[in-house]
């Protein structure tokens, strides 16, 4: 397994419509391993096929459900890998702040369904469905959000929006 490369804001690719998965095999396989260890060393929640270069509707969420509060050093962590992705229902509203991977230090607080219904499928191909609610759900609409080419700034207010442009600006710069 290896870590892949995270796609930063800016990158066009993460405002494209993500391609089906249509093949299940090694290849596939090998693209959620990776992308596990990737989540795991960023500290992240979800992390999507855009995310990591592949146009493909795909993307995991860590399984936050039996999460214990203090996380010991050795703890095998549980994810849940969606594959080609449905939401079939929602119900309610929550506000989280959220953040992103491949928009590092900025967060904002963002509407989403609090209860939602999810279809996708496993990395063998088989189909599952989820009820799910709280950050789970708000982790899976995120992550769904980067298959469809939307970023979590994109809910934000044009003047908020202007903000986040303008920090991300200065946080390049001083990358350079």
């Amino acid at each position: 397994m290896a870590l892949r490369t995270i796609v930063k804001d800016g990158d066009p690719i993460l405002k494209k419509v993500c391609r089906p998965v249509t093949k299940f095999d090694d290849r596939l396989a090998t693209l959620l391993d990776d992308m596990q260890d990737t989540l795991v060393d960023a500290d992240g929640l979800g992390l999507a096929g855009p995310q990591v270069g592949m146009m493909r509707r795909i993307f995991i969420c860590l399984d936050d459900r039996d999460l214990p509060e203090e996380v010991p050093a050795n703890y095998e962590y549980k994810f849940i890998e969606f594959i080609n992705p449905e939401i079939l229902a929602s119900d309610g509203d929550q506000v989280y702040q959220e953040g992103c991977l491949s928009v590092p230090g900025i967060y904002a607080d963002v509407t989403r369904a609090n209860r939602i219904t999810v279809r996708y499928l496993e990395r063998d191909g088989q189909p599952r469905e989820l009820d799910t609610d709280g950050l789970l759900a708000v982790c899976i609409q995120h992550e769904m959000d980067h298959l469809d080419g939307k970023l979590f700034v994109d809910y934000l207010s044009p003047l908020k929006r202007e903000m986040v442009r303008k920090k991300l600006a200065k946080q390049r710069r001083h990358a350079a």
